[in-house]
């Protein structure tokens, strides 16, 4: 199974969300998408703007970690304008 880290944007809230998961990425971004509590239940127009796929869970975990403790919008805006070319 693979495990992947991703990052959604909305613009009703103009901000990014940084996560971790061992299921399907388009499950998952249903899932934020739906009314529930918690930081993305506050919007329903997440997009999913970029994902790494990882062998193993803390693998992603890590990465995860990495990118959240930059606290830095530029360098996820950079990650995604790497991969997106």
């Amino acid at each position: 199974m693979d495990f992947y880290v991703y990052i959604l944007y909305s613009d009703l809230i103009d901000r990014f969300y940084v996560g971790c998961t061992g299921s399907m990425l388009k499950e998952r971004l249903r899932k934020h998408n739906t009314k529930h509590s918690g930081f993305t239940g506050r919007a329903n127009d997440w997009r999913l703007m970029y994902y790494e796929s990882f062998q193993s869970q803390s693998d992603a975990y890590n990465r995860e970690r990495e990118i959240k403790n930059k606290k830095s919008r530029k360098f996820i805006e950079h990650l995604i304008l790497e991969k997106n070319g």
